[in-house]
């Protein structure tokens, strides 16, 4: 709805600006994307709900301005906006813009560039032999056309800078290429002085060539003679084995930058990708679960790449189109100042085609990646819902919206392709004037007498090449804004606080006691109502303690407040009575086993997996871990054992299995204290009851904290805690102590195993 039309996502970000609850909006006419920032009080349907009622009351407003003015057209009047004007105000004042009155609009923004381009032709042809006299001056031309490109590219700057601020970017911090070479700044010297050199070979040859072929029409030369060269023959030698050097010269450099700019390119995203890489690593859990998994993903992938592709083929353009610009300026300047204005007048017109060209062709491959995009996004969905498809026969109606997407993106794709096709040929175009220009003008002044042929010979080719490299000019400015919006979210990661690697006081596993502590804690996660509200509760050291509740009660939160992976905003959380803040973090992760519900498996082998913190394991240990877990019963019966691929995220192995594994992991691991939430949800009651005999022996002098729903599980436990909403401990005691009580446990107890709970 707000795709295309500016004035409705202007007035749509104004009207959220002023909604109460809204911090911040950003509305993209060119996505029709909206980004909101809103109190953490607004929930995320309700910041949706606002944004909804926006776009309507806008659209509202719009068609009654546009009624209200086709009303009294009969009797225009100016359009003032009074101070102060409240949302129907604006409203009106834009509709009057973007109503019936657009066409009138439109015209008086393009009159006067037609009456200024019309005024330029007229002043051009009465003032011709003015302006010729003018241009032949050549220090004059090459200012005019160095102004006139700097404006080209300042004005593209601009609007590149625009469309940033319109998609919610945020502006990028001075110096980037320096930020991106880095340490390997030695390096990109010297691939710019290959890829210079390179350059000039080619603009060498490309200057010796017509001279070659000048010498054999005039049957020599009066220069080379000059300097002792005597002799067609002779001359014909030397100046072929000048364009051979320049030859090898080219190939030689070219092979060379291509190279070394390839592997800068490739150094810069391995420096990047590695840094950026261990740095997330040591992001605290509470700020990595702020950004999407994959989000990050293409931070780490695609926004790299980019900066390593902007190295590697951008910035070796930018080298040779400045060292083009260095030979061919000097040049003309020395050999033929009178025809100097041709080589320079296009330019500007060649920078400002390049720009303009590339931000059509820029917005085609905009569209047509959204199309490409939603068909990508369908079909990875229709791969991993394979079996809800089968299972409802709707293969034929799949198929159906795969290929209507597939159709609307093919159609995008061939109308950007045709319109892609035009702009190459009309910069050549361009850059071919610059050359037919050079051979009218300078073969005349050559027939004057005016312009030796020995100076015009050498520069009849080298402004197309000039111009060949200027054409790619809006291509790599493109490239670059797309490197400095992959360099702000990669530096956006680097940003994220780390957790602190060293400090607080060390706490071998060895002297881990295992007494727990949950000292007046009260925690809320962003945006939600608190989980815990002073909650207090002491889990005693080398005892198995349950803690049981209602969904949302706060059990796993006091999981990950002991391991570190979120902190309380009030109290304290102690292990042997200290705040775990002010232990060692390894240390404290190293004393705790935590098995959450859905254990994660790499890509790996069975025994891989069990083995992963516990490198060192010998076989026996493994295998002693496996049966401990309950796990050794289903691996043996496996062809390949333990080692079993497990495939992505343990795809091939059941829910059940893959929690047995993850419980053989920590086993193995022999932490002082054992975490289990929901560890044995995913198993079934013959293989928990054997779980919970192994694990009694194993949990033998060891702190166990058993989180779980199924009753069952915890009902040997030497001690449960039943916690209510916002973390309160609601009762306490062992099994039996709490069925007798006949308070909430003994409900939940009784409605598991079948029996009636009490009116």
């Amino acid at each position: 709805m707000i795709r295309g039309r500016p004035a409705l996502a202007r007035l749509t970000e104004e009207s959220l600006h002023r909604t109460p609850g809204i911090d911040e909006a950003r509305v993209n006419p060119v996505t029709g994307r909206v980004l909101l920032r809103h109190d953490r009080a607004v929930s995320p349907r309700e910041a949706a709900r606002l944004l909804r009622r926006a776009v309507e009351q806008v659209l509202a407003d719009l068609r009654t301005a546009t009624t209200h003015m086709l009303s009294r057209a009969s009797a225009p009047r100016p359009v003032t906006t009074e101070p102060g004007a409240g949302r129907a105000g604006t409203a009106r004042h834009l509709g009057r813009t973007a109503g019936p009155g657009r066409k009138r609009s439109g015209a008086g923004r393009w009159l006067p560039r037609v009456l200024a381009v019309g005024g330029a032709a007229a002043a051009a042809v009465a003032g011709g032999p003015f302006l010729l006299r003018l241009l032949s001056r050549p220090l004059i031309t090459l200012g005019l056309a160095a102004a006139a490109t700097a404006g080209v590219v300042r004005q593209a700057w601009r609007r590149a800078d625009h469309a940033r601020e319109q998609s919610g970017e945020a502006a990028p911090r001075r110096h980037a290429v320096r930020r991106i070479i880095g340490r390997h700044r030695r390096k990109f010297g010297i691939a710019a002085l290959l890829s210079g050199l390179s350059q000039l070979a080619e603009m060498t040859l490309f200057a010796l060539t017509p001279s070659i072929v000048l010498l054999v029409a005039r049957g020599g030369s009066a220069t080379l003679a000059r300097l002792g060269v005597s002799g067609v023959f002779a001359q014909l030698a030397t100046l072929a084995g000048a364009a051979g050097l320049a030859t090898l010269a080219m190939a030689g450099f070219g092979y060379g930058a291509g190279v070394v700019w390839r592997g800068l390119a490739q150094d810069v995203e391995d420096d990047w990708r590695t840094r950026t890489y261990a740095h997330i690593q040591q992001v605290a859990p509470a700020d990595l679960e702020n950004e999407r998994i994959s989000r990050v993903n293409t931070v780490l992938s695609e926004d790299i790449s980019q900066l390593g592709n902007f190295v590697g083929s951008s910035m070796h353009d930018i080298v040779q189109l400045g060292a083009s610009l260095a030979l061919l300026v000097p040049m003309f300047l020395l050999l033929a100042p009178q025809i100097a204005w041709v080589a320079f007048a296009p330019v500007p017109v060649v920078a400002w085609l390049s720009f303009r060209f590339h931000e059509r062709a820029v917005a085609g491959t905009a569209l047509a990646g959204e199309h490409r995009a939603r068909l990508n996004s369908r079909v990875t969905e229709n791969l991993h819902a394979h079996t809800t498809v089968k299972s409802a026969t709707t293969e034929e109606h799949e198929i159906a919206r795969v290929g209507e997407l597939n159709r609307k993106h093919s159609e995008v794709s061939r109308a950007t392709g045709r319109s892609a096709a035009l702009p190459p040929q009309i910069l050549r175009l361009a850059g071919g004037s610059a050359l037919v220009g050079t051979v009218l003008l300078g073969g005349r002044a050559v027939l004057r007498g005016e312009l030796p042929t020995a100076s015009f010979g050498p520069l009849i080719e080298l402004p197309g090449i000039a111009m060949l490299r200027l054409s790619r000019l809006g291509n790599v400015t493109d490239q670059y804004q797309r490197t400095l919006t992959a360099l702000d979210r990669v530096e956006r990661l680097h940003d994220l606080p780390v957790e602190p690697a060293t400090g607080g006081r060390q706490l071998p596993a060895r002297q881990v006691r295992g007494r727990i502590e949950l000292r007046g804690v009260s925690f809320s996660y962003p945006g939600r109502p608190p989980v815990l509200r002073d909650t207090s509760l002491v889990i005693p050291a080398g005892e198995t303690t349950a803690i049981v509740g209602t969904t949302g009660a706060g059990k796993t939160t006091v999981a990950k407040l002991l391991m570190r992976f979120r902190h309380p905003d009030r109290g304290q959380v102690l292990l042997d009575g200290t705040d775990v803040r002010t232990l060692s973090l390894p240390d404290v992760r190293r004393a705790i086993g935590y098995v959450t519900q859905e254990p994660f498996l790499f890509d790996a082998t069975i025994a891989e997996n069990i083995r992963y913190g516990t490198f060192h394991a010998t076989d026996e240990q493994l295998v002693a871990a496996a049966r401990t877990a309950g796990a050794d019963t289903f691996i043996d019966s496996l062809p390949d054992g333990y080692a079993t691929r497990v495939g992505e995220r343990g795809a091939a192995l059941s829910g059940g299995q893959k929690q047995r594994i993850a419980l053989a992991r920590t086993i193995l691991r022999d932490p002082p204290v054992v975490i289990l939430d929901e560890a044995t949800s995913a198993i079934d009651n013959e293989t928990e009851a054997m779980i919970q005999k192994a694990l009694q022996v194993f949990g033998t002098g060891r702190t166990m904290v058993v989180i779980a729903h199924r009753l069952s599980t915890v009902q040997n436990a030497d001690r449960i805690h039943v916690m209510g909403p916002g973390g309160v401990v609601a009762e306490q005691g062992t099994h039996e102590e709490l069925v007798a009580r006949g308070g909430v446990y003994a409900n939940l107890w009784k409605l598991q195993v079948g029996e009636p709970a009490p009116a």
